[in-house]
């Protein structure tokens, strides 16, 4: 008996020694999980040259301008940046930058040298956030509601995109152009967002739809706060694998050491009281393809139409508005995350959000007001989320909208 309980134990220590012994020689999967996020950290985060400690707590990376992560793209590999548009037409309509006004919070502690673009460092608790690091920066595909084919709606049972918003369709059109009041509504859960953007569209859902979009978001779990935030966003597989938001992936690339995609705006209007607003301008140069990005009189950067080749020759479609994300809490039961001021289009200026100046650029590089009976219109669900259109000589066509979400008439 003794001979035998001798045996066990030798035995048993002896399987304990192997198993720590091969557990040594290899990592746990918590320390993997870490080096995947060092890596994806690394691969996101160019080095900088100067970094800025915004008052909000980003950080952003003055990065040398060939050193962004556009030339990771394998279609602009061999690239060479072009600073500003070659066309007179787009060029004369920059009107010089307004170097004595600052739009974004970072500006306030500093500037980036010449030869660099800002870019906001992304953290590990950015990351985290995220449903995977590998899809980081990147959109869950949304029921194709903006898409030409907008009489086939298809219903993600995941989440819900709801719109109020204006578009033009069925033509061949140069870009957008608009000014865009900007709010901070509120957004109830991490995962949803509330944003006001123009899309420039060509294509359609099944074959790949082409999209380039931009105006402002507020987006917790890829920037961490509730703040306003300009964006710019692009897809050329109907927001499948291909596009991300910003810089957040190969695409995009930016000439502008003033703005920074995905910081802080510094000015939001508030309910009766100061408005606040942005020129924002798509447009497409004929003679080089590249559609250029131009916020107020800055040039931001461009999207080359070769990552976007439905939008080679020109755009199907324009749109304006208002759009929010929301995951259902049950059976009938709509999110209180707000779109636009949280108020109502009726209630008007200074009480709803708005888009003025709407126009859309055609193939001769012109802009062009179109009259509000000519705009066709997306509302979702106007109990939650409304949209009003009109005319006038200061404004040109414009549109209220925005809404509260959950209220007695939207459950």
């Amino acid at each position: 008996m003794r001979l035998n309980q001798t045996v066990f134990f030798f035995l048993f220590w002896v399987t304990i020694a192997v198993v720590v012994g091969t557990l040594a020689g290899k990592s746990k999967p918590s320390d993997l999980y870490e080096q995947k996020i060092e890596q994806r950290l690394k691969q996101l985060n160019k080095p900088a040259v100067k970094s800025i400690h915004s008052p909000d707590g980003d950080i952003i990376n003055c990065v040398r301008i060939y050193d962004q992560p556009a030339f990771a793209h394998p279609l602009l590999k061999n690239h060479i940046i072009q600073m500003r548009p070659k066309s007179y037409s787009i060029r004369d309509k920059t009107g010089g930058n307004k170097a004595d006004i600052i739009y974004q919070l970072w500006r306030t502690k500093g500037e980036c040298p010449e030869n660099t673009i800002p870019i906001r460092k992304i953290t590990r608790d950015d990351l985290l956030r995220s449903d995977s690091i590998e899809t980081y920066g990147r959109k869950s595909p949304p029921s194709p509601t903006i898409s030409p084919t907008i009489n086939n709606l298809q219903h993600d049972q995941r989440e819900v995109h709801e719109h109020a918003c204006v578009y033009v369709d069925y033509g061949e059109f140069h870009g957008s152009k608009s000014r865009i009041s900007i709010w901070k509504p509120e957004v109830l859960m991490t995962s949803e967002f509330s944003l006001a953007q123009t899309w420039v569209v060509n294509g359609d859902w099944d074959t790949g739809l082409n999209s380039l979009e931009s105006g402002w978001q507020i987006l917790k779990s890829l920037y961490g706060d509730n703040n306003p935030r300009l964006f710019a966003y692009w897809t050329s597989d109907s927001y499948q694998k291909m596009g991300c938001y910003n810089l957040d992936c190969p695409g995009f690339v930016q000439v502008s050491r003033d703005i920074a995609l995905g910081a802080v705006l510094i000015s939001i209007s508030t309910y009766n009281g100061d408005q606040y607003d942005f020129q924002l301008t798509i447009e497409k140069e004929q003679e080089t393809g590249l559609w250029w990005l131009k916020f107020e009189t800055h040039l931001i950067g461009y999207w080359p139409s070769i990552i976007v080749p439905k939008l080679a020759n020109s755009a199907r479609k324009i749109a304006w508005g208002g759009e929010i994300v929301h995951y259902p809490i049950g059976q009938g039961t709509h999110t209180l995350t707000q779109m636009g001021s949280g108020h109502f289009a009726e209630e008007g200026f200074k009480k709803a959000a708005y888009f003025n100046n709407i126009q859309y650029i055609d193939t001769s590089n012109h802009p062009i007001t179109p009259f509000p009976q000519n705009l066709e219109a997306i509302v979702s669900r106007p109990e939650c989320y409304n949209l009003q259109v009109g005319f006038s000589r200061r404004w040109g066509t414009y549109i209220f909208y925005g809404g509260p979400g959950r209220n007695p008439q939207c459950l």
